[in-house]
C-alpha cells in the first residue's frame, strides 16, 4: 500500500491527479493498451471504470519516469549518470526499490544474480562470429575487479557509492519485471481488480479475464520451435506473475558430442561457461521477483536452482534443458 501511495504522489506531481477521477460508462467492458517502450512492446487488457485515455496517460508517465531513473539507454538517466561516475546522483524511490530487491535476490543466489556482470558480458560477445573464450585472464581478472554487487553502497543519503567508479549497473533484468508490477498498481489503485499487464513477455495477472471469467491464460514460448512460433505449455496466473529468460536462438553444437549448448557468464568466477540450460520461467508473487530469478536460473547449475526454486514456498520454476537426443522439462515440484 505504501509503494501505491508514493506512485499517487508521483502521478500528482505529474499533473496527472485530477484525471483519476474521469470514469467511462461501462466499468465492466474489457480494454486493451498496446505500444512499445523500454524498447519492447507492452499489451495490457483491463477492466476499469476510468477513461482509457487516462489509463495511457498514466502509463506513459510511469514509463517516462522510470526510464528517466533506470534505462541504461539513456545518457541522462540516474543509472547512466552513476556508472559515469556521478556520486551526487539521489536516485528516486524507483531506484531503491529496484536496487533493494537486487540485493535480495544476489544474497538469496549466493552470488549468481549480480547486476555488476555487464562489463564481463559485454567482453566476451555472445554474436555469431565471436568467441565465448576471447578474453585472457588478465584481462578477466581485471573485469572481475569490476564485478561484484558487493562493491555498491546504497547511502542513507540516497546516493550510490562504487568500491570502483567503473563499476558498470545493469538494471534491465529487473526493470521490465518492475514496470508490470508498477502499473499493474496502478490499475488496481483505479478501481481494477481484473488486468493482465504484458511488457516484453513479462506478465502480472489478477483477478480474471473478462472473456473466461477465469484466471488468466498464459502461452509460454517453446525453444524446440522452427521458424514459426510455437508453445511449450499454457498455464493459468491466480494474481501471479510469470516472467522468462532464455539464449536458446544462439545455441550452438558440440562438434565432438554432438551436445547443445549455449554460454553463460558466471559474475563468480568471470568465466564463459557451458550449460545446457536454454530457457527459464518462474512464477512469483510480483514480476520483479519472477524476472530476477528467471535470470538468475539461467546461469546457476541446474540442480542448485532447483533446490533453492523448491526452497522457497512462494517461488515455481521451469527449465527446458537440451541434451543429445533433444530436448528436457524440468519444473519445480508445485509448478
Amino acid at each position: 500500500m505504501q509503494s501505491i501511495l508514493m506512485d499517487f504522489k508521483l502521478w500528482t506531481s505529474l499533473g496527472l491527479f485530477w484525471l483519476i477521477f474521469s470514469c467511462s460508462p461501462n466499468p465492466t467492458k474489457s480494454k486493451r493498451l498496446q505500444g512499445f517502450a523500454l524498447g519492447t512492446s507492452y499489451n495490457i487488457q483491463y477492466v476499469a471504470a476510468v477513461d482509457e485515455q487516462v489509463i495511457q496517460k498514466g502509463i506513459d508517465s510511469l514509463f517516462y519516469v522510470i526510464n528517466k531513473s533506470l534505462s541504461t539507454y539513456l545518457p541522462e538517466s540516474d543509472i547512466s549518470k552513476i556508472n559515469r561516475g556521478d556520486t551526487e546522483v539521489i536516485v528516486d524511490h524507483h531506484f531503491r526499490k529496484v536496487f533493494q530487491k537486487a540485493t535480495e535476490v544476489w544474497k538469496a543466489t549466493g552470488g549468481y544474480f549480480d547486476p555488476t556482470v555487464g562489463a564481463l558480458v559485454n567482453a566476451y560477445g555472445f554474436g555469431p562470429k565471436a568467441s565465448a573464450n576471447s578474453i585472457n585472464p588478465k584481462k578477466k581478472d581485471s573485469l572481475l575487479q569490476l564485478t561484484g554487487w558487493q562493491k555498491i553502497v546504497l547511502n542513507e543519503n540516497n546516493t550510490i557509492a562504487k568500491q570502483f567508479p567503473e563499476i558498470y549497473i545493469d538494471f534491465n533484468a529487473l526493470a521490465k519485471g518492475y514496470t508490470v508490477d508498477i502499473i499493474g498498481n496502478f490499475l488496481q489503485a483505479l478501481g481494477s481488480s481484473d488486468y493482465m499487464v504484458e511488457i516484453g513477455g513479462e506478465i502480472v495477472a489478477k483477478g480474471n479475464s473478462p472473456k473466461t471469467q477465469k484466471a488468466w491464460k498464459i502461452a509460454i514460448e517453446d525453444p524446440r520451435q522452427g521458424e514459426e512460433r510455437q508453445f511449450l505449455q499454457t498455464i493459468r496466473l491466480d494474481n501471479q506473475a510469470l516472467a522468462s529468460s532464455g539464449n536458446y536462438r544462439k545455441n550452438r553444437i558440440d562438434p565432438t558430442t554432438g551436445e547443445r549448448f549455449v554460454h553463460s557468464i558466471s559474475p563468480l568466477t568471470g568465466s564463459a561457461q557451458k550449460t545446457n540450460i536454454l530457457s527459464t520461467s518462474v512464477k512469483a508473487p510480483d514480476c520483479m521477483t519472477a524476472d530476477a530469478w528467471a535470470t538468475a536460473l539461467m546461469i546457476m547449475p541446474l540442480e542448485e536452482g532447483k533446490a533453492l526454486i523448491e526452497n522457497n514456498p512462494v517461488l515455481e520454476a521451469l527449465w527446458t534443458v537440451a541434451d543429445q537426443d533433444g530436448f528436457l522439462v524440468e519444473m519445480s515440484k508445485n509448478w
